[in-house]
């Protein structure tokens, strides 16, 4: 099992209200992320479509693998937060939705602001699409990371 493999199966079960709702983590790499949520009569709204709330679990999901992607290294001495989120509906969602998430900055210069200030935010762009390649929604998810120990 690669090392991206294995940090999948561990924040597939890290955060448990994302797998409560059904949200399936499918790729992560360096900086990137992608994720899956199948429309259930629990992710739905009361017009059939993919509920709002169950949309933004999706995107965060993607994201926060986005994020651990890049850190993966580092993962046990920091502390990731999601600080702030923005999510744009742009047509109604039905079926299965993914979720693309990819860090919109340099790895190398985000290590080296860690590493300087023992802290870095940065954001993540999610585009979520549904099976017919469709953009139903994007999100931007802002990311504080810290090095445990320091301030926050």
């Amino acid at each position: 099992m690669n090392p991206f493999d294995a940090l999948k199966a561990q924040l597939s079960v890290a955060v448990p209200f994302a797998a409560h709702v059904g949200v399936a983590l499918e790729t992560i790499t360096a900086g990137e992320g992608t994720a899956t949520l199948g429309q259930t009569r629990e992710t739905s709204n009361h017009i059939a479509t993919m509920h709002a709330g169950a949309l933004f679990t999706l995107a965060e999901a993607a994201s926060g693998a986005a994020m651990a992607g890049l850190f993966l290294e580092r993962l046990a001495g920091v502390r990731p937060v999601a600080a702030s989120a923005t999510i744009d509906f742009v047509r109604p969602a039905k079926g299965v939705v993914t979720a693309h998430a990819a860090v919109d900055a340099e790895r190398e210069g985000l290590l080296a602001a860690l590493d300087g200030e023992g802290k870095v935010r940065f954001p993540v762009k999610v585009a979520m699409t549904d099976a017919e390649g469709r953009e139903v929604a994007r999100m931007r998810v802002d990311w504080h990371v810290s090095v445990l120990g320091s301030a926050p």
